[in-house]
């Protein structure tokens, strides 16, 4: 598990790299990279599907994007692109075009299925969040002042 969470946060901090991200925001993006998926993985240990589990950890990641963005004054998506990477169901993506190259078009249904309610799951997590009053978030920017 400590070695997904490590992993996630190199992954988030490569991508960061990759979006042009400035370099004083790289470990903040790879701990909210982190922080998600360990929401994630949380989420999954008690029971949650892969579909519920990346709506809350994507909305714990919005959430913290958003704090992030108001303390260290840059915007939100700066963390919540970056973070976000983790969550991204590229390999259902992949497998739906395998299955449907290798003529198996039952599992290439269920994995497109399921890629899509993630991805959907994924839009609910970050509409959740930011539908927020910005005004809540600007308070930690205040704080982050002192």
């Amino acid at each position: 598990m400590i070695v997904q969470i490590a992993i996630s946060m190199a992954a988030t901090i490569a991508f960061a790299v990759l979006f042009h991200v400035p370099k004083s925001e790289y470990v903040l993006c790879g701990v909210n990279g982190a922080i998600g998926w360990m929401a994630y993985l949380f989420c999954i240990s008690h029971g949650t599907g892969v579909v519920i589990a990346s709506m809350w950890a994507t909305l714990v990641l919005t959430l913290i994007a958003r704090a992030l963005s108001a303390i260290r004054k840059m915007p939100s998506t700066v963390f919540l692109v970056t973070g976000i990477f983790t969550l991204v169901p590229g390999a259902g993506i992949y497998y739906t075009s395998y299955y449907l190259i290798m003529n198996d078009l039952v599992q290439s249904m269920a994995k497109g299925i399921e890629t899509f309610k993630i991805a959907g799951a994924i839009v609910l997590g970050m509409v959740f969040g930011l539908m927020l009053p910005q005004s809540w978030f600007n308070q930690l920017g205040k704080i982050g002042k002192k």
